[in-house]
Parts: C-alpha cells; structure tokens; sequence
C-alpha cells in the first residue's frame, strides 16, 4: 500500500490522529493518538479511492480555471509561460 495515500487516507478519516505507519500496512499502524475507534481496512480502501478522485478533480478543475484565464487574455499557454520567463 502506497504510504503517501495511506496518511492521507487516515488523515481523511481521523483529522486528529496521531500515528506512525510501519512498511505501508494496514495492520502496523501505532496509533499514539486517536479520537474513537481506528478505521477499519475497508474504510481507509474506500477513503483512498476519495482522496484520489478529490486530487483528480483538483487538477481538473486547476486546468479548466488555467484555460478560462488564458482564454479571457487571449494568449496561448506558450504564450503565458513566454511572458513569465
């Protein structure tokens, strides 16, 4: 599992918690803090396919204002990064 997802998955699920993740498992997390029950296996699958599709959608929604500006000023993104360098 991939540890980057799995933080954020817990942190998705358990904003407050505190823990320290042992080889990306599941079942090695030390949990120092928790507010409540620790999320169950499935729940943390489920939160890692939400924060996937939530960074999906960021960087959809990212280009579509990108494009938007660009189209508002009329230039390229060549253009733009032309005028930036």
């Amino acid at each position: 599992m991939d540890n980057i997802y799995l933080t954020k998955a817990i942190q998705f699920l358990k904003p407050t918690a505190q823990f320290v993740l042992r080889d990306g498992n599941y079942s090695k997390i030390e949990w120092h803090f928790l507010d409540g029950e620790a999320p169950t296996q499935a729940e943390i699958d489920a939160a890692i396919e939400q924060v996937k599709a939530d960074e999906s959608q960021a960087q959809i929604d990212k280009a579509t204002a990108k494009a938007a500006i660009l189209e508002r000023l009329g230039i390229t993104e060549a253009e733009a990064k032309l005028l930036l360098s």
